[in-house]
């Protein structure tokens, strides 16, 4: 199963935050990447940093051959047509595509200085806002480090 996070809190050339998800949504399902299944749209706190608008969440199961890295560079790819800059660290945005899980496989950093992809995503267990949309479309998902449910790790939040 592959799991892929959407969030937005500005809006931009694809409208407002619940345009800009849905829109990722549709563009996403498009070859090779078909989109599965997508959690109902939440808004959420914003995490970390917190003096800015709310975000709209979702999760979405997605199938598609890409690798993980050119799955990454296709999300990378959607979030520039929808006007994200790279500005600051949790900062607001357009539009935010991650990766939470690829088939279970776990992946380091190769080094501090490289930034590469992690898998599983480190800040699910973290997250209510990743875990509550899990929870909704994949509730027999398991972390694969940690081996625990989202239902699980929402408790423990």
């Amino acid at each position: 199963m592959i799991l892929i996070g959407l969030g937005s809190n500005l809006s931009g050339p694809w409208g407002s935050p619940r345009k800009t998800v849905e829109r990722a949504l549709q563009t996403l399902d498009a070859w090779p990447v078909q989109l599965i299944r997508a959690s109902t749209l939440m808004e959420t706190a914003p995490y970390g940093v917190t003096n800015q608008p709310q975000f709209v969440n979702t999760v979405a199961i997605v199938r598609t051959a890409l690798s993980p890295e050119a799955l990454m560079r296709r999300l990378h790819g959607i979030e520039k047509a929808a006007g994200r800059k790279r500005i600051r660290h949790w900062g607001p945005r357009t539009l935010d595509l991650d990766i939470l899980d690829y088939h279970g496989q776990t992946r380091r950093p190769r080094s501090t200085r490289h930034k590469s992809l992690i898998l599983p995503h480190p800040g699910i267990p973290l997250r209510n806002f990743v875990l509550c949309p899990i929870l909704e479309i994949a509730p027999r998902w398991r972390h694969p480090v940690l081996r625990q449910s989202a239902k699980v790790m929402l408790q423990k939040l």
